[in-house]
């Protein structure tokens, strides 16, 4: 309890509301094991079902907003996916046990409503009984206003229809009690509401109901527990299908982008010709190699410039010379 108090504390005014107001307060990490994780991925399960009969307790870690915040805006790592696995794996482990009770309940109500079919015949072996029931009161009058009269053979044969007909009363009850069930309980059966099970949190609804109480059960705490539980582990498979596609999509685009660099690195270089000229002057000696190739039909020329000075000469006499020599060594190609 003194936990409970101590969390609720915490989480209202902040886990450093006794920190002297000069103390430097406590940097949050959201990594701290005090914090819930599952609260910092979504939500808490324990705080759907309060009071509920699917209650879970108290959480015994801390739901911080501050926390929370930075969880989301922290990078991907081992320890935040971790987490989300562990909140996926609470969910559907929540969601695995309630969907076995809607199956359980439905076989329940498939078992009620095979009994109450099998049950129909009982008004008519009701109907059988009492009529039988009433030729037999009425062959015992008889019977007794003939010997009343002193008809003696007539009383006797009137009584002998009356044991036929008890014998074969007989014989139907023994019928009707060899089912299991009275015919008051028959007949409360078959006069039952009919039943479904909601297909989001596995209670039994009466199919046809006032839609206040409908309306009742849609917003009740269980019923929007098992709700979020299913919304939040779709929503989660739908993030991590998304993410599948686009790393897919991407490892293939690099793919296709390394098979082209490969097909360019590949393809073949055609020579279209190569030439070297030579240009001496009195000051300047200059060697120059020309070679044109054709790469996807692209012609490349590559110039290779050696260039010895003997005395000083001006940077634009070299230049001239230089333009002279690869005109002539391109000419030559």
């Amino acid at each position: 309890m003194v936990d409970v108090a101590r969390q609720l504390l915490d989480e209202l005014m902040g886990r450093n509301r006794n920190l002297d107001p000069s103390a430097s307060a406590k940097e949050v990490s959201w990594t701290d094991e005090e914090f819930c994780p599952y609260f910092l991925v979504k939500f808490c399960p324990h705080d759907l079902f309060v009071n509920t009969r699917a209650d879970l307790g108290q959480c015994t870690k801390l739901h911080d907003d501050e926390a929370k915040r930075l969880f989301d805006d922290a990078k991907p790592c081992r320890k935040k996916t971790q987490y989300e696995e562990d909140f996926l794996r609470f969910c559907t482990n929540m969601i695995n046990e309630v969907d076995r009770k809607i199956v359980k309940g439905k076989q329940r109500l498939l078992l009620m409503n095979s009994k109450t079919e099998g049950g129909r015949s009982v008004p008519k072996q009701q109907e059988q009984l009492s009529s039988l029931t009433e030729r037999i009161n009425k062959l015992v009058r008889e019977a007794e206003e003939a010997g009343t009269r002193g008809d003696v053979e007539q009383a006797q044969e009137l009584m002998k229809q009356c044991d036929q007909l008890k014998e074969e009363k007989d014989v139907l009850v023994k019928q009707h009690e060899s089912n299991g069930w009275s015919v008051t309980a028959e007949i409360a059966a078959s006069q039952e509401k009919q039943m479904e099970v909601c297909e989001v949190c596995g209670a039994f609804l009466i199919v046809g109901d006032a839609q206040q109480r409908i309306d009742d059960h849609l917003t009740g705490k269980q019923h929007l527990g098992y709700s979020k539980l299913r919304k939040a582990v779709d929503e989660m498979y739908e993030a991590r299908r998304k993410n599948t596609i686009n790393l897919e999509e991407r490892r293939s685009r690099d793919d296709d982008r390394r098979r082209r660099d490969n097909v360019k690195r590949e393809e073949p270089t055609e020579m279209i010709g190569t030439a070297t000229s030579v240009k001496t002057e009195t000051e300047i000696v200059i060697v120059i190699d020309v070679t044109i190739v054709n790469i996807r039909n692209d012609p490349i020329v590559m110039i290779i410039v050696n260039v010895i000075v003997t005395t000083d000469v001006t940077a634009m006499t070299v230049i001239e010379s230089v333009n002279v020599a690869a005109a002539e060594a391109i000419n030559a190609v």
